[in-house]
């Protein structure tokens, strides 16, 4: 089984995701996935044999709408959201790529970056195994992006991607991970010369 289809075959375990990818095309957004942490932690609680949901604090949806960056609009689709996934992801995170420039710095106290997509911005999470979004075309296919790779993921192998992310962010993460799923193998933060440009 190649890297993509175990992905599937373990993330797709998770009701909460399987679920979210067949109603998030009612939402009407365009450029949506299901991203970062939940996708990959799925796969560690099913490695580690414990319940596909455990652990999981939220599940990411993003989409990429330039036409109106108001926060209004964004609040409009969350309000969408929760009428037509509430009940099966009550902790749903909804955010619009397009507009994460606009609250970035204020957040986490760093410039953001004005992205072009959500796979833009899935590019820049803070690790390479949240670096990951799943969604379905229109015919229903799944359809994965993956800038480094699922290979992380499969093995627990938490690395940094420094492009973006503060340094804090990754360690407070991979904080809470570790105690979540004890089997990870965290690697550590690059020392600035070793920071990828």
């Amino acid at each position: 089984m190649d890297s993509r289809s175990r992905f599937l075959d373990l993330a797709l375990q998770n009701p909460v995701i399987v679920a979210v990818l067949e109603r998030a095309p009612a939402l009407g957004v365009p450029d949506w996935w299901l991203a970062a942490g939940a996708l990959s932690q799925t796969v560690w609680n099913v490695l580690h044999g414990r319940d596909p949901g455990a652990g999981i604090a939220d599940y990411d949806l993003v989409y990429f709408d330039d036409t109106d960056l108001s926060y209004d609009a964004e609040n409009t689709v969350i309000g969408r959201a929760t009428e037509v996934l509430g009940d099966v992801a009550p902790s749903l995170e909804i955010r619009n790529q397009a507009r994460v420039h606009l609250w970035y710095q204020t957040h986490f106290g760093e410039p953001g970056l004005r992205f072009t997509s959500s796979t833009h911005a899935i590019d820049h999470f803070p690790t390479t195994t949240t670096s990951v979004g799943l969604s379905r075309t229109a015919g229903g296919e799944f359809t994965v992006y993956a800038p480094f790779g699922l290979d992380d993921i499969l093995a627990m192998r938490v690395r940094p991607n420094p492009r973006l992310a503060p340094r804090t962010v990754y360690e407070t993460k991979t904080r809470r991970w570790k105690a979540e799923w004890p089997n990870l193998l965290v690697e550590p933060w690059p020392e600035p010369d070793d920071r990828a440009g």
